[in-house]
C-alpha cells in the first residue's frame, strides 16, 4: 500500500513538473498611478523602446471607482470591483461587520474579503509556480493558497531591490522557478498625489520608473528565457486645486454622530450603511452640489457596482471636487503645493483616469497599437499567454487578441 502511494505521488509530481517545465513565462508589472500620456508627455526613452518592440493600447480604462485596490484586484481576477468585492480602497462589509482598508494588515490578509480566482491561483491550480511582489491580494490565502513565493508589503523597499527580487526569482533552478510573476511599484503614484501630475517632481519620478524598465529589460535579456513582459497601471491622475472650493464637507451635510449609520469616506466616494435609507438619501439629495447621490438600486449599470459593500447610499464627487469629513484649513506655509493629485472618478467622465498597457515578448507582436480597452480584459490575455484554462470572468480575450502572435 505504501509503495503504491509512493509511486502515485511520484506520478503526480512528474505531471506537475512537466506542466511547469513546458509553461511560458509571464511577468506582470504595475506602476501605480502611471497615466496613459506620461510616456509622451515626459519623453520616457525606455518605455518608448519597450512599446516599439511590442504591443500597446491607447489607454487602459480602469473600472469604477478608479482606485488602487479595486483595480489591482480587477487586473488579477478579470472581474469588476462590484463582482470581486474590493469596491474601494476603504469600505465596510455589513454582513461581516468589518471594515477593509489597504493600510490595515489584518484586513489585507483576510481572505473573506476577496472573491474571484487570482491569476497566481489559476496558474498554481494548473501546475505552474508563481511569485508576487506586493500585488494586492497576494498576502491572503485566496482559494486556499498563497502564491508559491510572496513577500509581505513593505513600502520602504527600494525600487531597485524590487527589480533585483524579480530577477532573483527568475534565476532560480528550473524546477523551482516561477513562470508567472507580479510586481508592484508605487513611486509614480506617490509623487502624483503629493504634487499633481503636471509637476517637475512627477516628471522626475516617471523618468525614474523609465530607468527601472531599462535596467529590468537588460537583466531579463541576460537570463536568456522566453519571458513575456506586460506593464500596466491601475489608474491615472488628475490635478485638483488645494482650496476650500474643491472640497465637499460631510459634517455640513449629515449628522455624523448618528450611531445607527456607518459611513466610510474615500475622497471621491463616500459610502453610507444604514437602515434609514430614504432619510439619508433625501437629506443628501436636497443638498446635492458638486456631487451625485445614489441609492444602491439606482447605481449606473455600466459601473457593474451593485454590491452590499458599496453601501445603501453612495455619494460620488463631481470631477474637480473631493469629499472631506471636516472643513478644509489652508496650509500655513507658502511652500505647500497649490494643487494635489487624485483619482477615483468615473473614467468615462475624466479621461485622465486612464492608465497604461504595454506588452513585449516572444508571444507578442511588434509594433501593434490597439484602442483603449477596459482593464477587465488583461486577465484573459495573460491566461492565454500562460496557456491556462479559466472560468467565467467579466473580461474577454478578443480585445487584446490582435497583440498575440
Amino acid at each position: 500500500m505504501c509503495i503504491r502511494l509512493f509511486f502515485s505521488f511520484l506520478l503526480i509530481a512528474n505531471v506537475a513538473w512537466c506542466q511547469q517545465k513546458d509553461a511560458p513565462y509571464v511577468l506582470l508589472i504595475s506602476f501605480d498611478g502611471f497615466r496613459y500620456d506620461y510616456v509622451e508627455k515626459y519623453d520616457a526613452p525606455n518605455f518608448k523602446t519597450f512599446i516599439a518592440k511590442g504591443a500597446s493600447t491607447e489607454g487602459l480604462i480602469p473600472s469604477f471607482p478608479s482606485k488602487t485596490g479595486p483595480n489591482h484586484y480587477t487586473l488579477i481576477t478579470g472581474l469588476y470591483p462590484g463582482h470581486h468585492g474590493l469596491v474601494d480602497n476603504w469600505f465596510y462589509d455589513p454582513d461581516m461587520k468589518k471594515q477593509y482598508t489597504m493600510s490595515d494588515r489584518n484586513s489585507v490578509r483576510d481572505s473573506s474579503f476577496y472573491k474571484g480566482v487570482p491569476l497566481w491561483q489559476l496558474a498554481q491550480q494548473q501546475g505552474i509556480k508563481t511569485a508576487s511582489l506586493f500585488w494586492l491580494g497576494s498576502e491572503a490565502s485566496i482559494c486556499g493558497q498563497l502564491p508559491t513565493y510572496t513577500l509581505p508589503y513593505k513600502k520602504s523597499m527600494p525600487d531597485m531591490d524590487r527589480v533585483n527580487q524579480v530577477v532573483a526569482w527568475l534565476s532560480l533552478p528550473e524546477k523551482d522557478r516561477p513562470h508567472f510573476i507580479t510586481a508592484y511599484f508605487s513611486l509614480v503614484d506617490t509623487e502624483g498625489h503629493d504634487f499633481g501630475p503636471e509637476s517637475e517632481r512627477t516628471k522626475d519620478v516617471v523618468l525614474k520608473a523609465d530607468s527601472l524598465v531599462g535596467v529590468l529589460m537588460k537583466s531579463l535579456d541576460k537570463l536568456k528565457l522566453p519571458i513575456n513582459v506586460v506593464i500596466v497601471s491601475d489608474h491615472g491622475m488628475v490635478a485638483l486645486k488645494q482650496e476650500a472650493a474643491t472640497y465637499i464637507v460631510l459634517e455640513d451635510l449629515l449628522d455624523l454622530t448618528d450611531t445607527s449609520m456607518v459611513y466610510v469616506n474615500d475622497g471621491t466616494q463616500a459610502h453610507f450603511y444604514t437602515k434609514n435609507i430614504e432619510e439619508v438619501y433625501e437629506e443628501l439629495k436636497k443638498k446635492e452640489n458638486h456631487f451625485k447621490v445614489y441609492k444602491r438600486n439606482q447605481l449606473p449599470t455600466q459601473w457593474c457596482y451593485d454590491n452590499p459593500r458599496v453601501g445603501d447610499v453612495l455619494m460620488v464627487a463631481d470631477p474637480g471636487h473631493y469629499i472631506r469629513v471636516t472643513k478644509f484649513h489652508p496650509p500655513q506655509t507658502n511652500s505647500h503645493p497649490s494643487v494635489f493629485g487624485t483619482h477615483g472618478f468615473d473614467p468615462a467622465l475624466v479621461p485622465q483616469m486612464n492608465g497604461i498597457f504595454y506588452a513585449q515578448g516572444p508571444a507578442i507582436k511588434s509594433g501593434i497599437k490597439i484602442e483603449a480597452i477596459q482593464n477587465i480584459h488583461v486577465y484573459p490575455f495573460i491566461a492565454k499567454l500562460l496557456g491556462l484554462k479559466m472560468g467565467d470572468v467579466d473580461g474577454e480575450l478578443r480585445f487584446l487578441a490582435p497583440a498575440l502572435r
